[in-house]
């Protein structure tokens, strides 16, 4: 599993802060503020590495999702950041 994973903040005037990554559809997070919707999509990718069975989802580095016009497309109102995945519950317990 990657110590790290990029993900895209979005915020538009009068919501709050949504979280995705490129590289794993389904998994997102929204709070009101940054440091929520980061500590969210922190949680977020610890519960779903928690139920996927084998192998993680492969992930990009920033060099390689800067080459792919998709996410150039998706990051254009951006803000790119890394996220570490949030201990597992079964770890913390």
């Amino acid at each position: 599993m990657a110590t790290h994973y990029i993900a895209l903040i979005h915020k538009e005037p009068g919501s709050g802060y949504g979280v995705s990554f490129p590289d794993i559809p389904g998994v997102t997070a929204v709070a009101d503020t940054l440091d929520e919707a980061l500590h969210e999509a922190s949680v977020a990718l610890g519960f779903a590495f928690e139920d996927w069975e084998g192998a993680c989802p492969s992930v990009r580095s920033l060099d390689e999702l800067r080459a792919d016009s998709d996410f150039l497309d998706m990051s254009k109102d951006a803000v790119v950041a890394a996220v570490t995945p949030a201990a597992s519950l079964k770890d913390a317990a």
